[in-house]
């Protein structure tokens, strides 16, 4: 098992340098970098020439590039073009907003999506399975975007007419509640909802269709004829294997749910990674937009080795493929 997630580990490493290089070469080549400093009078040629030389932009993109790889690796992220501040302290204090709303609606979306799966499996063509694919449809035709506003316009009419207040419409927190607290789940809960609803919808179907395909394979007759109850044969033998390819849905759902997250940040102004993404690439912030790319193929790719270290988990016949 070791060997087979140093292999996998070693393959990520050529991913993410290819990913990095196309992030910086795309984005330096699309626009000036100083661009939204030439528009501003109180900055004199003289400054930008020497910003041009510390960035070194007098160079071709490859160079560049390497020293902003470095700069990256060794600095945390390196520094703003436009502010010159450290662009890592703003990333780690938005990424912690956004990974508590991501992982619990992840969270969510998972154990439900996997129990209404194997339900509706196993209740094939009942109320219930009729019931949830209806469900599951909606859930994918629904825009994030619509989602987010039809929850948003909704509680807010129930506050303006009828003076309840249940769950926020905006912002992370009320002044002086901490991250942990009721106010910070009453901000939360809508955001949550509408990741969780999309994602539910995605992970319910791909676990209904994997349990169809395995529930009268070779292996569960088999089991049943030795005397296994329905209940020991679905968990024992059609379950394990059925989540196999739910574990790659839920991997490659990450880069998606990211972009979820930017849509879903804006609409409910909360200070994650997908409103600072959204403000930095407003400025023009090049190199605060480049860093938080790289870091989101970081990510991505983590999750993907996640994936890979599951497989071997739940077919050990992956590990010496």
């Amino acid at each position: 098992m070791v060997t087979y997630v140093i292999r996998r580990l070693l393959y990520s490493i050529p991913v993410l340098l290819a990913a990095s290089f196309l992030i910086f070469s795309l984005i330096s080549l699309s626009s000036d970098p100083l661009a939204p400093l030439r528009g501003k009078p109180n900055f004199s040629p003289i400054t930008l020439a020497h910003a041009r030389v510390e960035f070194h932009l007098d160079k071709p993109v490859p160079v560049r590039y390497v020293y902003w790889l470095k700069d990256f690796v060794l600095h945390k992220g390196g520094r703003s073009l436009l502010t010159h501040q450290p662009i890592w302290p703003d990333i780690q204090r938005v990424m912690g907003h956004t990974a508590q709303l991501i992982i619990t609606s992840e969270l969510l979306a998972i154990l439900l999506g996997i129990a209404i799966g194997v339900f509706s499996a196993v209740r094939q063509y009942s109320v219930f399975d009729y019931a949830f694919t209806t469900f599951s449809f909606l859930g994918f035709a629904m825009p994030t975007f619509l989602l987010a506003l039809l929850l948003q316009i909704g509680f807010t009419d129930l506050y303006l007419h009828w003076h309840v207040r249940i769950f926020y419409t905006s912002g992370l927190n009320a002044p002086g509640q901490g991250a942990f607290s009721l106010d910070r789940l009453q901000h939360l809960a809508l955001p949550v909802v509408t990741l969780c609803v999309i994602s539910l919808a995605l992970y319910s179907r791909f676990m209904r269709a994997s349990m169809l395909d395995v529930v009268n394979s070779d292996y569960a007759r088999t089991a049943r004829a030795k005397g296994l109850s329905e209940w020991k044969v679905i968990m024992r033998h059609v379950f394990r294997n059925a989540l196999i390819p739910l574990v790659t849905v839920i991997a490659l759902n990450v880069g998606a749910l990211l972009g979820g997250a930017i849509i879903t940040e804006t609409v409910f102004s909360l200070d994650g990674m997908g409103y600072y993404f959204i403000d930095r690439l407003n400025h023009a912030d090049l190199y605060a937009v480049m860093g938080w790319l790289f870091l989101t193929s970081i990510i991505v790719i983590v999750f993907n080795l996640i994936a890979d270290v599951l497989y071997g988990y739940l077919d050990p016949r992956i590990r010496y493929a």
